[in-house]
């Protein structure tokens, strides 16, 4: 078992990714305010923002507070401040990491992330040090309970590289200049879908054992629970008996 998709369905299986709503809103809720901020505050022409809000409706956030939200960064106040900021280490077993933020105190978080990379005995590098070993890609994801071979079909005619199942989603890649393209093609066909974005995709993966996993996933645990953190990306490998024992 590999990447960071099937870590995020497995400790949410553990019940570990049971955050208070008020956490889980806090980065949805910056998340909107920047993507307005940055273009259009109408999500039908800011495909960000578009994500964004797809991302606040799955976390079943009030209209009114996803108006407020958007309200806020396009009228430019209270994320003056706020900036993104990428961070990058190796974890426990040497796994890559990579981490975006956003921040009004880069000297805050650095110093959060670092503590978090050393109390598994990982360490936080410098830029670009692990962002080799990934590929940028757009990625759309649809419940798996969307036809997987209909939307194979629909997904190439559409522009899309790939499409694969983990857990309970279906996962289509693209390039990153077709994330678009690719999503509202899909969308017009099969309704929105749970989120729409760039991410960061392992070229390799890295093998780990028991211990390391184990301490892995308290350092992917600590940075998600971090308000400043909005995404994570490993290139870790478990096997199936070791997350079996992990996961009991």
């Amino acid at each position: 078992m590999a990447g960071h998709s099937q870590f995020k369905n497995i400790m949410h299986r553990k019940g570990a990714q049971d955050k208070k709503r008020a956490k889980v809103f806090t980065k949805v809720i910056r998340e909107l305010t920047i993507a307005a901020k940055s273009g259009s505050p109408d999500p039908g022409t800011n495909p960000r923002l578009r994500a964004a809000v797809t991302a606040a409706k799955e976390a079943n956030m009030p209209r009114d507070t996803i108006e407020r939200a958007v309200k806020r960064g396009s009228g430019g106040t209270e994320t003056d401040n706020y900036e993104e900021v990428r961070y990058e280490g190796y974890g426990p077993g040497g796994v890559a990491v990579i981490v975006e933020a956003l921040t009004d105190n880069r000297n805050r978080t650095a110093s959060e992330i670092r503590a978090a990379f050393t109390k598994v005995g990982g360490n936080l590098s410098e830029s670009n040090s692990v962002s080799f070993l990934f590929d940028r890609v757009g990625q759309v994801v649809f419940p798996a309970t969307v036809d997987f071979e209909a939307l194979f079909e629909a997904a190439v005619e559409a522009g899309a590289d790939d499409v694969e199942t983990v857990g309970e989603d279906h996962l289509v890649t693209c390039a990153p200049e077709n994330l678009n393209a690719v999503r509202d093609r899909l969308e017009a066909r099969f309704g929105a879908p749970r989120s729409a974005r760039l991410v960061w995709r392992p070229k390799t993966s890295a093998p780990i054992g028991r211990d390391d996993a184990e301490a892995l996933f308290k350092l992917l645990e600590t940075l998600e629970d971090s308000d400043d953190v909005q995404n994570v990306f490993a290139n870790f490998e478990v096997s199936d008996d070791i997350m079996a024992r992990l996961s009991a």
